[in-house]
């Protein structure tokens, strides 16, 4: 991804701020949304649009990865951010003042319930958006390259 290059932020209001403050402070004020429960900043590339996007994601650590959710609250279809990364895996990520290139997959068969517990532990509406929604919520882990 091109440094210079303009990045467009989520287009949900609350989002963006929690981005803005995020990069403005190196991840001072973002980092940790509330106690427990740490941000990372995610930018893909738009499957469609080409432009680069990016939005704030609840992490946890697995080994020297990342895992995140594509819940999108429970809604029936997949987050944008998923579908790009689904396009083009490759992606920026910001965790606190680091910012680093990542390869994103999806969990596996044998790692997803393990890592939907990790994350359903430090977010426990994962669950109740799988509840709401018929499609399965993907768990995607971003691996530094």
């Amino acid at each position: 991804m091109v440094a210079k290059e303009q990045v467009r932020d989520s287009p949900v209001g609350w989002v963006a701020d929690h981005v803005r403050r995020y990069v403005e402070t190196d991840g001072a004020d973002g980092h940790e949304m509330l106690p427990g429960v740490f941000t990372l900043l995610l930018t893909t590339r738009g499957r469609r649009s080409g432009s680069l996007r990016r939005t704030a994601l609840i992490y946890a650590r697995e080994g020297e990865a990342y895992v995140v959710v594509a819940s999108q609250g429970g809604a029936p279809d997949h987050p944008a951010w998923y579908l790009n990364l689904r396009d083009d895996p490759q992606a920026e990520v910001q965790v606190g003042a680091e910012r680093f290139t990542t390869r994103a997959r999806v969990a596996s068969a044998a790692e997803k319930p393990r890592m939907w517990a990790t994350m359903a532990s430090i977010w426990p509406e994962f669950n109740d958006y799988q509840a709401r929604t018929d499609r399965e919520i993907p768990v995607v882990v971003l691996e530094r390259i």
